[in-house]
């Protein structure tokens, strides 16, 4: 009887990892797409890893497998298809999802706390640095007095004494 559980077990154990291996696999979407030379393949894939997944934000769309980076993908893959170069198909997603579609967006007025917040920040927090620093008391006015160091040597000698 236990044998007959085990090897029940057993199977419900390769069945469920069977399931699994299934399962994700056909979670793993790859889009494949056929270029008539080289240099058409080589724009596509340059342009999918410079555009930016607006659901993920924080990949490109060659790495994300969101509904909407699918279609970047294949909007992308058209125009490449078509002929149209890199900076028409660049000015096509930016009129279209804006800026920030772009991993480096443009230096404008539009894009100007992108470029220059971070150095603000940098330079805020640096200066608040020294200002914590300058305003510490020194090492000097932390010191014992002499009264004060007299008084712990006494305290000491009170205590060795003993």
């Amino acid at each position: 009887m236990r044998f007959i559980l085990r090897e029940i077990t057993v199977v419900k154990a390769l069945v469920l990892l069977l399931g699994l291996c299934i399962g994700s696999s056909a979670l793993a979407r790859i889009d494949t797409y056929e270029f008539s030379d080289p240099e058409q393949e080589a724009l596509f894939l340059d342009l999918t890893r410079e555009l930016r997944c607006l659901v993920c934000q924080n990949q490109n769309i060659a790495d994300s497998n969101a509904e909407l980076a699918q279609d970047l993908r294949r909007k992308t893959y058209e125009m490449v298809s078509k002929g149209q170069n890199k900076d028409e198909i660049v000015e096509f997603m930016v009129t279209r999802y804006g800026d920030f579609v772009m991993y480096s967006p443009p230096f404008n007025a539009t894009t100007l706390m992108l470029w220059v917040g971070p150095v603000l920040i940098f330079v805020f927090a640096v200066a608040m640095l020294v200002r914590i620093i300058r305003r510490r008391p020194s090492t000097n006015d932390r010191l014992l007095s002499e009264e004060q160091r007299q008084r712990a040597e006494k305290l000491l000698n009170q205590t060795e004494e003993k």
